[in-house]
């Protein structure tokens, strides 16, 4: 769960990105956002973008350690330090966006694991 994480604050802040969805999948993103990016947590068993799944088993103490030198970085970078590419489901998304999908996507996975 770290590394999928720090997989998707690597998106948010910019040093890596994932190639978009179909045109199919992007009508939907655009239909969906409202869910995501509203009041309600995300919903459980919500598709995962193959590029955030992670294969074999990542150390546990150097996930850890990545997942809270990157959270420090990208709350200290406020906005600029939001990427300006485009999400590959939902398109473009503001730095506020950004910063509220991570806060409810760490929030998922806290809640999923009861931490």
């Amino acid at each position: 769960m770290l590394a999928h994480c720090n997989a998707s604050l690597e998106t948010a802040m910019g040093i890596t990105s994932s190639e978009r969805v179909g045109l199919v999948a992007r009508l939907f993103g655009k239909l969906l956002k409202p869910t995501f990016f509203g009041e309600k947590p995300f919903p459980k068993n919500s598709a995962t973008d193959q590029s955030y799944i992670i294969n074999g088993n990542p150390d546990f103490e150097e996930e850890k350690a990545k997942v809270i030198r990157q959270i420090q970085q990208f709350a200290e970078g406020g906005a600029q330090k939001c990427t300006t590419n485009i999400h590959a489901f939902f398109g473009k998304l503001t730095p506020t966006e950004w910063a509220t999908m991570q806060w409810k996507h760490f929030d998922h996975h806290l809640r999923q694991f009861n931490a």
